[in-house]
């Protein structure tokens, strides 16, 4: 899924690209009004992160332009938070509206949330399979895995992000990704969870091979397990 970010100020497209990247995301950046115009024309774009204040044309005016002939969803961000300009951007067709100073994270959330609704075939879409590591077994009728031969006493949640992981070996996955697949509330939960999951499930593996560390911690970005 590719995200563009419209906004003029650096720091906050730099920090907003970053954050959508750790979660999975591609994206682009632009300063200016027309120039996004010109990029949503091509059709290359899922969502667009849109400030209100652009230095050529006001994003309520960009926003306006744009429903006229695309329906790609727009997260507004602006340094208003009065409930007028929050209504106008949502009448000209917004999906959602941020105000400034905001949370990256937050900002992550709200796009996987609108995806989430106006993009569902992206969630239903099955991910490319891969066999699983040869020391490892997946017996999914069973909902067992075994490491080096010994069947691990795993929990319903380490199972599923354990077989998650191993259908896709040295791929990396986004905690957002694999609260996605894994947590069916993933709404309601947090993504330390992921993280928590993650170190139990490492000390069980240590406790049958203590020389191999399978899972690998990828800063910033996610987890995977090692192809060998």
């Amino acid at each position: 899924m590719r995200i563009l970010i419209v906004d003029d100020e650096p720091a906050i497209s730099d920090t907003l690209a970053y954050a959508l990247q750790a979660d999975g995301f591609a994206s682009d950046c632009c300063t200016l009004g027309a120039e996004a115009l010109a990029r949503l024309g091509a059709g290359d774009h899922d969502l667009v992160v849109l400030d209100v204040g652009l230095p050529d044309m006001s994003g309520f005016d960009v926003c306006r332009v744009l429903r006229r002939r695309s329906d790609v969803p727009v997260i507004f961000l602006t340094a208003r938070s009065d409930e007028v300009d929050r209504i106008v951007g949502l009448e000209l067709g917004a999906d959602d509206y941020v105000a400034k100073p905001f949370s990256p994270r937050e900002v992550v959330s709200r796009v996987r949330a609108i995806l989430r609704r106006t993009r569902p075939e992206w969630l239903a879409a099955p991910p490319a399979i891969t066999a699983p590591p040869a020391r490892f077994t997946v017996d999914g009728d069973g909902l067992r895995i075994a490491y080096h031969g010994v069947w691990l006493d795993l929990t319903r949640y380490e199972y599923l992000l354990l077989a998650l992981l191993l259908t896709r070996p040295g791929r990396i996955l986004s905690r957002g990704q694999i609260m996605e697949n894994v947590w069916q509330d993933c709404g309601e939960s947090l993504e330390r969870t992921v993280d928590t999951h993650i170190k139990t499930l490492r000390n069980k593996l240590r406790a049958v091979r203590a020389d191999e560390e399978p899972i690998r911690t990828h800063r910033g970005l996610g987890y995977s397990i090692a192809v060998r």
